[in-house]
């Protein structure tokens, strides 16, 4: 499985849907297409990893039971992997604790089997909205993840005084520095993130933590 790779010359949405049972996904793939998508069915977990994922909005129809891993184990192996496509959980055998796992590791939705045509297509839709929307964040969220880390350690700690509200003074008596230190720091990190007011600086600061890349 390539990370957000392979052709991009069409920007027609695309389902993937992994499920084990052939019946279903023939189902979902006339559904899907019906309204316009693009859909690939895989059988498995490993099918899909063998393939190459195209740079359009998409999302992942996901079956709990799976052979080999299971659904819920493969969303984790996504996260960590950095494949942030959407995920909407199908199953014939639902349970809460399943379902509050799915959604809190970031799962669209959670539908039970058998599902109506019209839950499945609003969550893909809504599914395929978020996708496209990180998309277009992405170009963003990599240049200011680029720049924080042009950051030493010591402007790290500043920038996160700062945006928590700390003036100058407080700062230093935090850090064990001068004044005048913090305020050199501090006009390191304005010049560095490319920002020009506090507010610009701590909205940076709000996506950065978004991100995961600072705590």
């Amino acid at each position: 499985m390539k990370h957000d790779s392979g052709n991009s010359s069409s920007d027609t949405s695309v389902v993937y849907v992994i499920d084990d049972d052939a019946s279903l996904r023939d189902a979902l793939s006339t559904l899907f297409r019906s309204v316009g998508l693009e859909v690939e069915l895989f059988a498995s977990a490993a099918e899909f990893q063998s393939s190459q994922l195209r740079k359009v909005p998409s999302c992942i129809v996901l079956d709990i039971r799976l052979p080999g891993i299971s659904g819920l184990d493969f969303q984790g192996q996504l996260g960590k992997s950095g494949i942030n496509i959407p995920v909407i959980f199908v199953t014939g055998h639902a349970d809460i604790p399943m379902s509050v796992r799915a959604m809190k590791a970031g799962a669209i939705d959670f539908l039970t089997k058998p599902f109506r045509d019209q839950d499945m297509l609003e969550a893909v839709f809504a599914a395929l909205a978020r996708d496209r929307e990180r998309r277009e964040e992405e170009p963003y969220n990599d240049a200011i993840s680029a720049l924080y880390q042009t950051l030493t350690s010591r402007e790290k700690e500043v920038m996160s005084l700062v945006t928590k509200g700390l003036m100058n003074k407080q700062i230093a008596g935090e850090l064990g520095l001068s004044e005048i230190t913090v305020k050199i720091h501090r006009g390191h990190v304005m010049r560095k993130m490319t920002v020009h007011t506090l507010a610009d600086l701590v909205r940076v600061a709000e996506r950065l933590q978004e991100l995961g890349s600072v705590r």
